[in-house]
Protein backbone atom coordinates (compact mmCIF):
# COMPACT_ATOMS: atom_id res chain seq x y z
CA UNK A 1 0.00 0.00 0.00
CA UNK A 2 1.45 3.28 -1.12
CA UNK A 3 1.62 5.83 2.18
CA UNK A 4 1.74 9.50 2.31
CA UNK A 5 4.79 9.64 3.00
CA UNK A 6 6.03 7.35 0.13
CA UNK A 7 4.23 9.40 -2.08
CA UNK A 8 5.72 12.82 -1.09
CA UNK A 9 9.34 11.41 -1.10
CA UNK A 10 8.72 10.35 -4.66
CA UNK A 11 6.65 12.95 -6.44
CA UNK A 12 9.58 14.32 -8.03
CA UNK A 13 10.37 11.03 -9.64
CA UNK A 14 7.35 10.33 -11.10
CA UNK A 15 4.86 13.56 -11.58
CA UNK A 16 7.62 15.76 -14.09
CA UNK A 17 6.14 16.94 -16.82
CA UNK A 18 7.08 15.74 -20.11
CA UNK A 19 7.58 18.71 -22.59
CA UNK A 20 3.67 19.28 -22.97
CA UNK A 21 2.27 18.72 -26.83
CA UNK A 22 -0.16 21.24 -28.45
CA UNK A 23 -3.58 19.85 -27.48
CA UNK A 24 -2.83 19.78 -23.98
CA UNK A 25 -1.42 23.37 -23.72
CA UNK A 26 -5.08 24.31 -25.49
CA UNK A 27 -6.46 22.06 -22.35
CA UNK A 28 -3.89 23.79 -19.86
CA UNK A 29 -4.95 27.56 -21.35
CA UNK A 30 -8.65 26.89 -21.04
CA UNK A 31 -8.62 25.45 -17.37
CA UNK A 32 -5.99 28.28 -16.50
CA UNK A 33 -8.48 30.85 -18.11
CA UNK A 34 -11.69 28.97 -16.09
CA UNK A 35 -10.64 29.45 -13.02
CA UNK A 36 -8.69 32.52 -13.38
CA UNK A 37 -12.38 34.56 -14.55
CA UNK A 38 -13.65 33.56 -11.16
CA UNK A 39 -11.22 35.38 -9.09
CA UNK A 40 -11.15 38.53 -11.32
CA UNK A 41 -15.03 39.09 -11.10
CA UNK A 42 -15.20 38.59 -7.08
CA UNK A 43 -11.96 40.83 -6.79
CA UNK A 44 -12.77 43.46 -9.27
CA UNK A 45 -16.70 44.08 -7.99
CA UNK A 46 -16.68 46.64 -5.69
CA UNK A 47 -13.37 47.28 -6.09
CA UNK A 48 -13.60 50.97 -5.09
CA UNK A 49 -15.65 50.31 -2.43
CA UNK A 50 -13.79 47.81 -0.23
CA UNK A 51 -11.58 48.10 1.82
CA UNK A 52 -11.10 51.48 3.45
CA UNK A 53 -8.44 53.34 1.36
CA UNK A 54 -4.89 53.32 2.92
CA UNK A 55 -2.03 56.00 3.74
CA UNK A 56 -0.04 53.49 1.73
CA UNK A 57 -2.01 53.28 -1.22
CA UNK A 58 -2.11 57.50 -1.08
CA UNK A 59 1.60 57.59 -0.99
CA UNK A 60 2.90 55.34 -3.62
CA UNK A 61 -0.35 56.33 -5.82
CA UNK A 62 1.09 60.26 -5.18
CA UNK A 63 4.35 59.29 -5.87
CA UNK A 64 3.57 57.45 -9.07
CA UNK A 65 1.71 61.06 -10.11
CA UNK A 66 4.90 62.14 -9.66
CA UNK A 67 6.93 60.07 -11.83
CA UNK A 68 4.49 61.20 -14.58
CA UNK A 69 4.17 65.04 -14.14
CA UNK A 70 7.15 65.85 -12.55
CA UNK A 71 9.91 63.50 -13.89
CA UNK A 72 10.48 62.80 -9.75
CA UNK A 73 10.31 59.95 -8.11
CA UNK A 74 8.03 61.96 -5.10
CA UNK A 75 5.82 65.02 -4.75
CA UNK A 76 8.08 65.67 -1.56
CA UNK A 77 12.07 64.59 -1.09
CA UNK A 78 12.36 60.85 -2.20
CA UNK A 79 14.13 59.48 1.35
CA UNK A 80 14.47 55.66 -0.08
CA UNK A 81 11.59 54.38 1.77
CA UNK A 82 11.10 51.99 -0.82
CA UNK A 83 12.66 51.12 -4.26
CA UNK A 84 10.74 52.93 -6.86
CA UNK A 85 9.66 50.37 -9.08
CA UNK A 86 6.69 49.65 -7.75
CA UNK A 87 4.97 52.80 -8.05
CA UNK A 88 6.51 53.40 -11.49
CA UNK A 89 4.37 50.06 -12.73
CA UNK A 90 1.90 51.80 -10.98
CA UNK A 91 2.52 55.19 -13.23
CA UNK A 92 2.55 53.18 -16.54
CA UNK A 93 -0.81 51.53 -15.63
CA UNK A 94 -2.76 54.60 -14.74
CA UNK A 95 -4.03 55.36 -18.23
CA UNK A 96 -6.84 52.34 -16.86
CA UNK A 97 -8.92 54.04 -14.26
CA UNK A 98 -9.70 56.43 -16.77
CA UNK A 99 -11.76 53.75 -18.93
CA UNK A 100 -13.46 53.55 -16.17
CA UNK A 101 -13.66 56.82 -13.91
CA UNK A 102 -16.11 58.25 -11.75
CA UNK A 103 -16.73 61.19 -10.01
CA UNK A 104 -18.46 60.05 -7.74
CA UNK A 105 -15.67 57.82 -6.06
CA UNK A 106 -11.85 58.82 -4.70
CA UNK A 107 -9.25 58.81 -6.84
CA UNK A 108 -7.20 56.48 -5.03
CA UNK A 109 -10.00 54.03 -4.63
CA UNK A 110 -10.71 54.46 -8.49
CA UNK A 111 -6.95 53.58 -9.30
CA UNK A 112 -7.59 49.93 -7.48
CA UNK A 113 -8.41 49.05 -11.33
CA UNK A 114 -4.94 48.70 -12.28
CA UNK A 115 -4.52 45.66 -9.94
CA UNK A 116 -6.83 43.98 -11.82
CA UNK A 117 -4.44 43.47 -14.51
CA UNK A 118 -1.61 42.70 -12.14
CA UNK A 119 -4.54 39.87 -10.22
CA UNK A 120 -4.89 38.23 -14.09
CA UNK A 121 -1.18 37.64 -14.28
CA UNK A 122 -0.42 36.21 -10.97
CA UNK A 123 -3.77 33.80 -11.55
CA UNK A 124 -1.72 33.14 -15.15
CA UNK A 125 1.81 32.17 -14.06
CA UNK A 126 0.58 30.56 -10.52
CA UNK A 127 -1.41 27.86 -12.63
CA UNK A 128 1.91 27.53 -14.92
CA UNK A 129 4.07 27.41 -12.18
CA UNK A 130 1.80 24.38 -10.64
CA UNK A 131 1.81 22.52 -13.59
CA UNK A 132 5.28 22.47 -14.55
CA UNK A 133 5.90 21.36 -10.59
CA UNK A 134 3.78 18.52 -11.80
CA UNK A 135 0.32 19.21 -10.37
CA UNK A 136 -2.62 18.17 -12.25
CA UNK A 137 -5.18 20.57 -14.18
CA UNK A 138 -7.21 19.80 -11.05
CA UNK A 139 -5.06 20.52 -8.21
CA UNK A 140 -3.17 23.90 -10.24
CA UNK A 141 -6.58 24.92 -10.38
CA UNK A 142 -7.01 24.55 -7.00
CA UNK A 143 -3.97 26.43 -5.98
CA UNK A 144 -5.64 29.66 -8.15
CA UNK A 145 -8.64 29.77 -6.23
CA UNK A 146 -7.47 29.28 -2.95
CA UNK A 147 -5.15 32.07 -3.50
CA UNK A 148 -7.59 34.48 -5.54
CA UNK A 149 -10.95 34.02 -3.32
CA UNK A 150 -9.48 33.77 -0.17
CA UNK A 151 -11.10 37.25 1.86
CA UNK A 152 -7.89 37.65 2.72
CA UNK A 153 -6.67 37.61 -0.56
CA UNK A 154 -9.50 39.60 -1.88
CA UNK A 155 -8.98 42.73 0.80
CA UNK A 156 -5.38 42.90 0.30
CA UNK A 157 -4.80 41.94 -3.42
CA UNK A 158 -7.22 44.69 -4.49
CA UNK A 159 -5.02 47.51 -2.86
CA UNK A 160 -2.02 49.81 -4.46
CA UNK A 161 0.31 48.00 -2.30
CA UNK A 162 3.95 46.98 -3.73
CA UNK A 163 4.16 43.72 -2.50
CA UNK A 164 1.03 42.67 -5.20
CA UNK A 165 4.12 43.92 -8.08
CA UNK A 166 6.72 41.83 -6.06
CA UNK A 167 4.77 38.85 -6.09
CA UNK A 168 3.78 39.09 -9.59
CA UNK A 169 7.83 39.06 -10.99
CA UNK A 170 8.38 36.62 -8.53
CA UNK A 171 6.08 33.94 -9.77
CA UNK A 172 7.35 34.99 -13.58
CA UNK A 173 10.98 34.06 -11.93
CA UNK A 174 9.66 30.93 -10.99
CA UNK A 175 8.07 29.72 -13.59
CA UNK A 176 11.56 30.95 -16.22
CA UNK A 177 13.54 28.53 -13.41
CA UNK A 178 10.94 25.84 -14.13
CA UNK A 179 10.74 25.79 -17.74
CA UNK A 180 11.04 22.11 -19.00
CA UNK A 181 13.30 23.61 -21.73
CA UNK A 182 16.20 24.50 -18.95
CA UNK A 183 17.32 27.39 -21.92
CA UNK A 184 20.14 29.35 -20.15
CA UNK A 185 18.43 32.38 -21.49
CA UNK A 186 15.48 31.57 -19.06
CA UNK A 187 17.81 31.48 -15.98
CA UNK A 188 18.74 34.49 -16.83
CA UNK A 189 15.19 36.26 -17.33
CA UNK A 190 14.33 34.83 -14.30
CA UNK A 191 17.35 36.64 -12.53
CA UNK A 192 16.05 39.60 -14.18
CA UNK A 193 12.44 38.88 -12.78
CA UNK A 194 13.63 38.25 -9.51
CA UNK A 195 15.69 41.58 -9.15
CA UNK A 196 12.23 43.30 -10.37
CA UNK A 197 10.34 41.51 -7.44
CA UNK A 198 12.93 42.72 -5.41
CA UNK A 199 12.64 46.71 -6.60
CA UNK A 200 9.11 46.70 -6.33
CA UNK A 201 9.52 45.52 -2.51
CA UNK A 202 12.25 44.82 -0.93
CA UNK A 203 11.05 42.22 1.54
CA UNK A 204 10.79 39.81 -1.67
CA UNK A 205 14.22 39.08 -0.86
CA UNK A 206 13.26 35.88 1.19
CA UNK A 207 11.80 34.46 -1.35
CA UNK A 208 14.97 34.28 -3.21
CA UNK A 209 16.91 31.16 -1.82
CA UNK A 210 13.74 29.32 -2.62
CA UNK A 211 14.12 30.46 -6.27
CA UNK A 212 17.53 29.23 -6.48
CA UNK A 213 16.69 26.09 -4.87
CA UNK A 214 14.09 25.64 -8.01
CA UNK A 215 16.88 26.56 -10.39
CA UNK A 216 19.13 24.41 -9.24
CA UNK A 217 16.86 21.36 -9.15
CA UNK A 218 15.58 22.33 -12.88
CA UNK A 219 18.58 23.27 -14.75
CA UNK A 220 20.51 20.71 -16.41
CA UNK A 221 23.70 19.27 -14.88
CA UNK A 222 25.95 19.72 -17.50
CA UNK A 223 24.76 23.60 -17.66
CA UNK A 224 23.78 24.22 -14.26
CA UNK A 225 27.07 26.57 -13.04
CA UNK A 226 26.12 28.71 -16.68
CA UNK A 227 22.75 28.59 -15.09
CA UNK A 228 23.39 29.53 -11.95
CA UNK A 229 25.93 32.12 -12.90
CA UNK A 230 23.68 33.75 -15.31
CA UNK A 231 21.27 33.86 -12.94
CA UNK A 232 23.24 35.94 -10.12
CA UNK A 233 24.76 37.68 -12.59
CA UNK A 234 20.92 39.08 -14.33
CA UNK A 235 19.93 39.67 -10.27
CA UNK A 236 22.71 41.27 -9.20
CA UNK A 237 22.91 43.79 -12.05
CA UNK A 238 19.01 44.47 -11.68
CA UNK A 239 19.29 45.27 -8.15
CA UNK A 240 22.10 47.14 -8.25
CA UNK A 241 20.55 49.85 -10.22
CA UNK A 242 18.97 51.33 -7.02
CA UNK A 243 22.74 51.76 -5.55
CA UNK A 244 24.36 53.25 -8.07
CA UNK A 245 21.00 55.57 -8.72
CA UNK A 246 21.71 56.86 -5.31
CA UNK A 247 25.84 56.85 -6.09
CA UNK A 248 25.23 59.09 -8.65
CA UNK A 249 22.62 61.43 -6.74
CA UNK A 250 25.73 61.89 -4.26
CA UNK A 251 23.00 59.90 -1.56
CA UNK A 252 24.32 56.50 -0.88
CA UNK A 253 25.92 57.74 1.98
CA UNK A 254 24.52 60.08 4.88
CA UNK A 255 26.11 63.41 4.66
CA UNK A 256 24.77 67.00 5.65
CA UNK A 257 22.23 68.21 3.92
CA UNK A 258 20.48 65.17 2.15
CA UNK A 259 19.05 61.97 2.74
CA UNK A 260 20.42 58.55 1.50
CA UNK A 261 19.77 54.64 0.63
CA UNK A 262 22.12 54.09 3.72
CA UNK A 263 19.61 55.97 6.21
CA UNK A 264 16.76 54.54 4.66
CA UNK A 265 17.65 51.23 4.91
CA UNK A 266 18.51 51.89 8.57
CA UNK A 267 15.38 53.61 9.30
CA UNK A 268 13.59 50.56 8.12
CA UNK A 269 15.71 47.97 9.89
CA UNK A 270 15.78 50.52 13.16
CA UNK A 271 11.93 50.96 13.12
CA UNK A 272 10.67 50.09 16.61
CA UNK A 273 9.49 46.56 16.67
CA UNK A 274 5.80 45.63 17.14
CA UNK A 275 6.62 42.74 18.80
CA UNK A 276 6.65 39.28 19.15
CA UNK A 277 4.03 37.76 16.68
CA UNK A 278 3.17 34.76 19.05
CA UNK A 279 2.56 37.20 22.21
CA UNK A 280 -0.82 38.24 22.78
CA UNK A 281 -1.14 41.92 22.65
CA UNK A 282 1.72 43.06 20.64
CA UNK A 283 1.25 44.66 17.41
CA UNK A 284 2.57 42.06 15.88
CA UNK A 285 0.27 39.66 17.12
CA UNK A 286 -2.65 41.82 16.36
CA UNK A 287 -1.75 41.56 12.71
CA UNK A 288 -1.40 37.83 13.10
CA UNK A 289 -4.76 37.77 14.72
CA UNK A 290 -6.43 40.00 11.68
CA UNK A 291 -5.40 37.88 9.06
CA UNK A 292 -6.61 34.69 10.83
CA UNK A 293 -10.18 36.82 11.30
CA UNK A 294 -10.29 37.07 7.45
CA UNK A 295 -8.85 33.31 6.69
CA UNK A 296 -7.46 30.92 9.17
CA UNK A 297 -7.93 28.58 6.75
CA UNK A 298 -5.41 29.38 4.06
CA UNK A 299 -2.79 30.43 6.61
CA UNK A 300 -2.98 27.25 8.99
CA UNK A 301 -3.63 24.70 6.08
CA UNK A 302 -1.22 26.38 4.39
CA UNK A 303 2.12 26.28 6.80
CA UNK A 304 0.67 22.10 8.05
CA UNK A 305 1.13 21.51 4.05
CA UNK A 306 4.20 23.47 3.66
CA UNK A 307 6.16 21.74 6.48
CA UNK A 308 4.72 18.19 4.56
CA UNK A 309 5.71 19.25 1.03
CA UNK A 310 9.30 20.01 2.13
CA UNK A 311 9.11 16.61 2.03
CA UNK A 312 9.01 16.58 -1.70
CA UNK A 313 11.80 17.58 -3.88
CA UNK A 314 9.32 18.56 -6.39
CA UNK A 315 7.48 21.20 -4.14
CA UNK A 316 10.51 21.87 -1.77
CA UNK A 317 11.01 25.34 -3.26
CA UNK A 318 7.38 27.00 -3.04
CA UNK A 319 7.33 25.43 0.91
CA UNK A 320 10.70 26.95 1.51
CA UNK A 321 9.21 29.92 0.80
CA UNK A 322 6.43 30.15 3.16
CA UNK A 323 9.26 28.56 5.87
CA UNK A 324 11.35 31.55 4.88
CA UNK A 325 8.69 34.10 5.44
CA UNK A 326 7.66 32.34 8.56
CA UNK A 327 10.54 32.11 9.75
CA UNK A 328 11.26 35.83 9.20
CA UNK A 329 7.98 36.94 11.03
CA UNK A 330 8.56 34.83 13.74
CA UNK A 331 12.08 35.28 14.16
CA UNK A 332 13.69 36.62 18.01
CA UNK A 333 13.64 40.38 17.70
CA UNK A 334 11.26 40.61 15.06
CA UNK A 335 11.24 44.32 13.62
CA UNK A 336 7.76 46.03 12.57
CA UNK A 337 5.25 43.51 10.66
CA UNK A 338 2.89 45.17 8.05
CA UNK A 339 -0.37 44.10 7.24
CA UNK A 340 0.39 43.92 3.77
CA UNK A 341 3.81 41.01 4.37
CA UNK A 342 1.04 38.25 4.07
CA UNK A 343 0.66 39.24 0.47
CA UNK A 344 3.69 37.78 -0.38
CA UNK A 345 3.22 34.14 1.02
CA UNK A 346 0.00 33.55 0.02
CA UNK A 347 0.46 32.59 -3.72
CA UNK A 348 2.48 29.75 -1.92
CA UNK A 349 0.42 28.60 0.58
CA UNK A 350 -2.68 28.02 -1.50
CA UNK A 351 0.46 26.43 -3.75
CA UNK A 352 1.46 23.91 -0.96
CA UNK A 353 -2.49 23.02 -0.23
CA UNK A 354 -3.30 21.78 -3.83
CA UNK A 355 -0.35 20.14 -4.02
CA UNK A 356 -1.05 18.34 -0.70
CA UNK A 357 -4.23 17.76 -1.63
CA UNK A 358 -2.99 16.26 -5.09
CA UNK A 359 -1.08 13.79 -2.70
CA UNK A 360 -3.94 12.85 -0.73
CA UNK A 361 -6.33 12.05 -3.31
CA UNK A 362 -4.03 9.85 -5.26
CA UNK A 363 -2.97 8.36 -1.68
CA UNK A 364 -6.80 7.34 -1.35
CA UNK A 365 -7.43 6.47 -4.78
CA UNK A 366 -4.37 3.96 -4.90
CA UNK A 367 -4.87 2.84 -1.02
CA UNK A 368 -7.23 -0.21 -2.77
CA UNK A 369 -5.63 -1.48 -5.43
CA UNK A 370 -8.55 -3.78 -6.49
CA UNK A 371 -10.41 -3.04 -9.75
CA UNK A 372 -13.79 -3.74 -8.00
CA UNK A 373 -13.03 -0.83 -5.23
CA UNK A 374 -12.37 1.78 -7.64
CA UNK A 375 -16.38 3.44 -7.08
CA UNK A 376 -15.13 3.19 -3.38
CA UNK A 377 -12.30 5.05 -3.97
CA UNK A 378 -14.00 7.35 -5.91
CA UNK A 379 -16.53 7.54 -3.48
CA UNK A 380 -13.82 8.63 -0.35
CA UNK A 381 -12.52 11.47 -2.51
CA UNK A 382 -15.68 12.86 -3.19
CA UNK A 383 -16.68 12.51 0.18
CA UNK A 384 -13.95 14.56 1.79
CA UNK A 385 -13.64 17.32 -1.00
CA UNK A 386 -17.20 18.16 -0.50
CA UNK A 387 -16.60 17.88 3.46
CA UNK A 388 -13.09 20.45 2.97
CA UNK A 389 -15.79 22.47 0.89
CA UNK A 390 -18.32 22.51 3.21
CA UNK A 391 -15.88 23.67 6.04
CA UNK A 392 -14.33 26.22 3.75
CA UNK A 393 -16.62 28.19 1.92
CA UNK A 394 -19.45 29.13 4.54
CA UNK A 395 -16.28 31.07 6.11
CA UNK A 396 -15.03 32.66 2.66
CA UNK A 397 -18.56 33.20 1.87
CA UNK A 398 -19.12 36.28 4.73
CA UNK A 399 -15.85 37.50 3.90
CA UNK A 400 -15.78 37.92 0.18
CA UNK A 401 -19.78 38.66 -0.08
CA UNK A 402 -18.92 41.72 2.35
CA UNK A 403 -16.23 42.59 -0.17
CA UNK A 404 -18.39 42.79 -2.88
CA UNK A 405 -21.44 44.61 -1.17
CA UNK A 406 -19.46 47.27 1.39
CA UNK A 407 -19.00 50.95 0.70
CA UNK A 408 -16.25 51.52 3.19
CA UNK A 409 -15.13 54.43 1.27
CA UNK A 410 -18.86 56.41 1.52
CA UNK A 411 -16.88 59.13 4.42
CA UNK A 412 -13.80 59.37 2.03
CA UNK A 413 -15.77 59.94 -1.33
CA UNK A 414 -18.37 62.41 0.72
CA UNK A 415 -15.56 64.83 2.08
CA UNK A 416 -13.57 65.44 -0.94
CA UNK A 417 -16.91 66.48 -3.09
CA UNK A 418 -17.78 68.72 -0.03
CA UNK A 419 -14.22 70.39 0.03
CA UNK A 420 -14.16 70.52 -3.81
CA UNK A 421 -17.71 72.41 -3.26
CA UNK A 422 -17.24 74.28 -0.60
CA UNK A 423 -13.71 75.92 0.10
CA UNK A 424 -13.14 78.50 -2.16
CA UNK A 425 -9.94 79.53 -4.03
CA UNK A 426 -7.79 75.99 -3.67
CA UNK A 427 -5.01 77.65 -5.21
CA UNK A 428 -4.42 79.88 -2.65
CA UNK A 429 -5.57 77.40 0.52
CA UNK A 430 -3.57 75.40 2.36
CA UNK A 431 -4.89 72.55 4.12
CA UNK A 432 -3.32 69.62 5.66
CA UNK A 433 -5.07 65.97 4.60
CA UNK A 434 -3.26 62.14 4.97
CA UNK A 435 -2.34 60.86 1.48
CA UNK A 436 -5.91 58.94 0.69
CA UNK A 437 -6.90 62.15 -0.60
CA UNK A 438 -4.09 64.47 -1.16
CA UNK A 439 -4.43 63.10 -5.48
CA UNK A 440 -8.17 64.28 -5.26
CA UNK A 441 -6.97 67.72 -4.16
CA UNK A 442 -4.27 68.17 -6.68
CA UNK A 443 -6.94 67.55 -9.41
CA UNK A 444 -9.04 70.11 -7.83
CA UNK A 445 -6.70 72.60 -7.85
CA UNK A 446 -4.73 72.63 -4.82
CA UNK A 447 -1.31 73.32 -5.17
CA UNK A 448 0.45 70.18 -4.49
CA UNK A 449 3.34 70.01 -2.05
CA UNK A 450 2.56 73.56 -0.37
CA UNK A 451 -1.02 73.95 -0.63
CA UNK A 452 -2.20 70.67 -0.09
CA UNK A 453 0.09 68.73 2.43
CA UNK A 454 0.43 65.13 3.81
CA UNK A 455 -0.12 65.52 7.49
CA UNK A 456 3.34 63.80 8.35
CA UNK A 457 5.70 66.29 6.31
CA UNK A 458 4.36 69.44 8.27
CA UNK A 459 6.31 68.05 11.05
CA UNK A 460 9.00 65.57 9.24
CA UNK A 461 10.09 67.10 6.51
CA UNK A 462 12.44 70.39 6.61
CA UNK A 463 11.46 71.31 3.26
CA UNK A 464 8.24 71.60 3.84
CA UNK A 465 8.24 73.31 7.74
CA UNK A 466 10.53 75.53 6.00
CA UNK A 467 7.44 77.08 4.23
CA UNK A 468 5.22 77.73 7.13
CA UNK A 469 7.21 80.33 9.74
CA UNK A 470 4.04 80.65 11.67
CA UNK A 471 3.60 76.59 12.31
CA UNK A 472 0.21 75.95 12.32
CA UNK A 473 -0.97 79.24 12.03
CA UNK A 474 0.29 79.29 8.09
CA UNK A 475 -2.25 76.72 7.76
CA UNK A 476 -6.15 76.79 6.72
CA UNK A 477 -7.66 74.03 7.03
CA UNK A 478 -6.97 70.17 8.12
CA UNK A 479 -8.76 67.13 7.52
CA UNK A 480 -8.46 64.91 10.49
CA UNK A 481 -8.73 61.28 9.79
CA UNK A 482 -8.09 57.98 10.92
CA UNK A 483 -5.08 57.59 9.83
CA UNK A 484 -4.60 61.15 11.13
CA UNK A 485 -5.25 60.84 14.27
CA UNK A 486 -3.27 57.86 14.99
CA UNK A 487 0.12 59.63 16.09
CA UNK A 488 -0.48 63.20 17.10
CA UNK A 489 1.62 62.87 20.21
CA UNK A 490 4.53 62.67 17.72
CA UNK A 491 3.75 65.63 15.14
CA UNK A 492 3.49 68.86 17.23
CA UNK A 493 2.36 71.10 14.74
CA UNK A 494 -0.55 68.67 13.29
CA UNK A 495 -1.34 68.20 16.83
CA UNK A 496 -1.91 72.08 17.35
CA UNK A 497 -3.13 72.79 14.04
CA UNK A 498 -6.46 69.93 15.66
CA UNK A 499 -6.83 71.64 19.00
CA UNK A 500 -7.04 75.20 17.27
CA UNK A 501 -9.35 74.54 14.93
CA UNK A 502 -13.75 74.32 14.72
CA UNK A 503 -14.79 71.18 12.95
CA UNK A 504 -16.96 72.76 10.37
CA UNK A 505 -18.27 69.57 8.17
CA UNK A 506 -18.14 65.37 9.22
CA UNK A 507 -18.55 62.34 7.93
CA UNK A 508 -18.91 58.57 8.94
CA UNK A 509 -18.84 57.99 12.78
CA UNK A 510 -16.98 56.57 15.16
CA UNK A 511 -13.36 55.43 14.23
CA UNK A 512 -14.01 56.29 10.53
CA UNK A 513 -15.18 59.55 11.40
CA UNK A 514 -14.02 62.42 8.83
CA UNK A 515 -13.71 65.79 10.41
CA UNK A 516 -12.47 68.83 7.80
CA UNK A 517 -11.47 71.42 10.53
CA UNK A 518 -10.91 75.32 9.91
CA UNK A 519 -7.94 77.00 11.55
CA UNK A 520 -8.61 79.64 14.15
CA UNK A 521 -5.29 81.60 13.47
CA UNK A 522 -6.23 84.25 16.23
CA UNK A 523 -6.16 81.69 18.92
Amino acid sequence: MTTVLDTLAGVADTEVPAPTAPPRRRWDLWTALAVTLPVLVVQAWNITGYPTVSDDEGTYLAQAWSVQHWHGLAPYTYWYDHPPLGWVQIALLSWLPGLFSSSAHLFTAEMRVVMVPVTAACCLLLFTLARRLGLTRWAAGLGVLLSGLSPLSVGLQRELFLDNFAVLWMLAALVLAASPRRHLWHHISAGLAAGAAVLSKETMLVAVPALVLLLAQRSDRSTRKFSLVGFGAAFCLTVAQYPLYALLKNELLPGTGHVSLWGGIAFQLGRSGSGSLLTSGTGSNQTLNSWLYYDHVLIVAGLVAAVAMFASRQLRAPALAVLLFTAVAVRPGAGYLPAMYVIQVLPFLALCIAATAQVLARTALHALPRADLLPLRWAVVAVAAVLAAGYVVPHWYQGDRTAVTADANSQYDRAVRWIRAEIPDPAATRIVVDDAMWLDLVHDGFKPGTGVIWFYKVDLDPAVAHGFPKGWRSLDYIVSTPTLRQNPDSLPTVEDALTHSTVIASFGSGTDLIQIRKIDKSS
